[in-house]
């Protein structure tokens, strides 16, 4: 996977294409206040590309406007990066220095990442915009059924016309539903807000009892006392339960 396959799957209008580089230096005058981000920008970039800006004179989808967030446009931007540099820290860096929301795609040695952030008026700085919620990311490096279910949502025609926000929205809809679908095995589609919102929560919750069950396991093999060992392998298979109960909630889209 490159991030030109993704870039073909988006499927964005010929005239909404930029195809501009992005120097280093202008990225770190807009988003890195510290010397050490900035040193893992010039140290961690090998190039970075503003691929695509779509609008609605290219793309006929409306802004949207309202007291939170004003989304003239969505900014598709890439950029390879080298085997050492810290990712997560770039992306967020990447993210925090566009003033719109941003489809950004990200390349390292044979990972391809997609990644997603709600922007919205910052309420102690008058015209600044800051990140709304959490980074949506997903590596789309593998090659299986559920990567190719994922690239074939994403063209921009497939998305929701409603407006610029729920255009974007729906893309964040696809990264969960590929990270559910990791999960489970299954890929299931979801649009309702309930929905989707359930099973944002769900995944989070599964990562969250995946760490407390690999902490109670190496607890059990560490632990001495019989009556011990029986006090949390009870805890284990409780939370094995939860866990059944999130995946099966994933894998069929609704709650049981």
């Amino acid at each position: 996977m490159m991030i030109a396959d993704v870039v073909r799957a988006l499927a964005i209008p010929q005239n909404a294409c930029v195809d501009q580089r992005i120097p280093k230096k202008m990225l770190m005058q807009q988003c890195a206040p510290t010397q050490a981000d900035k040193r893992k920008i010039q140290d961690g970039i090998e190039d970075m590309f503003w691929i695509a800006a779509l609008k609605p004179s290219n793309i006929a989808v409306p802004v949207c406007r309202d007291e939170v967030r004003e989304y003239l446009e969505i900014a598709v931007i890439s950029a390879t990066l080298r085997p050492k540099a810290k990712s997560s820290r770039l992306v967020e860096l990447i993210h925090r220095s566009i003033p719109y929301p941003a489809v950004f795609l990200s390349a390292q040695a044979e990972a391809v990442t997609f990644s997603l952030a709600h922007k919205r008026h910052s309420l102690g700085e008058a015209g600044q915009v800051v990140i709304d919620g959490d980074i949506v990311a997903v590596d789309i490096s593998r090659e299986s059924a559920l990567e190719t279910n994922f690239m074939a949502s994403l063209a921009v025609a497939r998305q929701p016309a409603t407006n610029l926000y729920a255009l974007y929205q729906s893309w964040m809809n696809r990264v969960e539903e590929l990270t559910a679908a990791r999960i489970t095995g299954h890929y299931v589609s979801t649009e309702t807000l309930s929905d989707t919102a359930a099973r944002k929560e769900a995944i989070k919750d599964h990562v969250k009892i995946r760490c407390e069950l690999a902490a109670l396991r190496a607890d059990a093999l560490k632990e001495k006392q019989l009556n011990r060992r029986v006090e949390i392998n009870l805890k284990i298979k409780k939370l094995e339960a939860g866990l059944n109960a999130k995946m099966h909630f994933l894998k069929v889209g609704e709650k049981k």
